[in-house]
């Protein structure tokens, strides 16, 4: 187990998260475009922000999908 593996399953193990319901590398791609496409600071904010609205149940089903093209077209607005 590498020490991303590790870090993941012992937060999820603290947050009370079932770590089968998390797709790590979806995340780690949404926070690469955030970080690279508007600000670094704006990555795990923007990960925060979409784990609130997944907790509240807000969040739509390709939430992560709809971020990251934000993302990657925030310098054209």
């Amino acid at each position: 187990m590498n020490v991303l593996e590790e870090w993941t399953a012992r937060v999820c193990a603290e947050l009370g998260v079932d770590p089968a319901s998390l797709d790590r590398d979806a995340v780690l791609d949404l926070t690469r475009d955030v970080a690279h496409g508007v600000a670094r600071p704006a990555a795990p904010l923007t990960a925060y922000l979409l784990g609130l609205a997944q907790g509240a149940g807000t969040a739509p089903p390709d939430a992560l999908a709809r971020l990251s093209a934000l993302a990657e077209n925030w310098s054209r607005e």
